[in-house]
């Protein structure tokens, strides 16, 4: 078990309803990484923007997308996660994968569809919580407006991280910022926010405030609004253990069943 876990924020613009130029454009931003990392973080819909029009942009699980993620999973050594659109089954999902460098695909489709903008119309919701085991840290990653919905990523599992991938847009930023921390208070674990910025295709503007938060709350990047930034993290197993052996909040918390 890995005691460290470094991972990487990648907070950048997305060329709208254009998977090979993202592509290219996320490629040359890990390379600019140095040193080594276990771990690093897309937007979601990272491919596109956040886009309704799936036909135009949809993959399957056997295409470019997916090839490059392992691809560059292995190359790097490091797990890589965000979403992208998926169509299976004639459906279309917005569907983020956690992507191994022994090649091992994890996939979790988006639970609460966006209906601000029938989302819902265009992609079928999930229905399965999924957490990941890697390096010893149990992961749960999510997606954007799920972040809204506590009871869904209520830590029931005692897992150590929990994922947002975002294009989560400027005018409510601040329940963004607010609702991470939230998330990381509440489940006693690292919370960590990845938002794209920029303006996408329908005018809606990004301004990025990707995030990291520890377990009591504390915010441990300083992102710039509205910039394309990398950071590194290292997130720290016993930081997680000492408080919850300390504080043993997650003792007493509710049981329930979600149907």
């Amino acid at each position: 078990m890995e005691k460290e876990l470094k991972v990487a924020l990648i907070q950048a613009n997305l060329v709208w309803e254009n998977p090979k130029e993202n592509r290219e454009k996320f490629t040359e931003k890990i390379k600019q990484i140095s040193g080594s990392i276990n771990l690093i973080i897309l937007p979601e819909m990272f491919t596109s923007g956040f886009t309704m029009n799936a036909g135009k942009v949809a993959e399957t699980m056997e295409g470019e997308t997916v090839t490059w993620m392992q691809d560059m999973a292995m190359e790097n050594d490091a797990a890589i996660v965000g979403s992208l659109v998926i169509k299976e089954e004639n459906k279309y999902y917005n569907r983020l994968l956690f992507v191994e460098p022994s090649g091992k695909i994890t996939i979790y489709n988006k639970r609460h569809a966006f209906t601000l903008v029938g989302e819902e119309k265009t992609y079928s919701e999930g229905n399965k919580k999924v957490i990941i085991n890697y390096k010893g840290w149990k992961i749960c990653p999510l997606i954007c407006y799920d972040l809204r919905f506590p009871v869904w990523a209520r830590n029931i599992e005692n897992y150590d991280v929990l994922i947002y991938v975002a294009n989560w847009p400027k005018p409510r930023v601040s329940a963004w910022d607010t609702l991470l921390k939230a998330r990381a208070i509440e489940n006693m674990s690292y919370c960590i926010g990845v938002n794209r910025v920029g303006v996408d295709g329908v005018n809606s503007e990004y301004s990025g405030h990707s995030a990291v938060y520890d377990v009591l709350g504390n915010q441990l990047t300083a992102f710039k609004p509205h910039e394309e930034e990398t950071q590194v993290i290292t997130l720290e197993k016993r930081h997680v253990d000492a408080y919850r052996n300390k504080l043993k909040f997650l003792n007493d918390r509710d049981t329930f069943s979600i149907n």
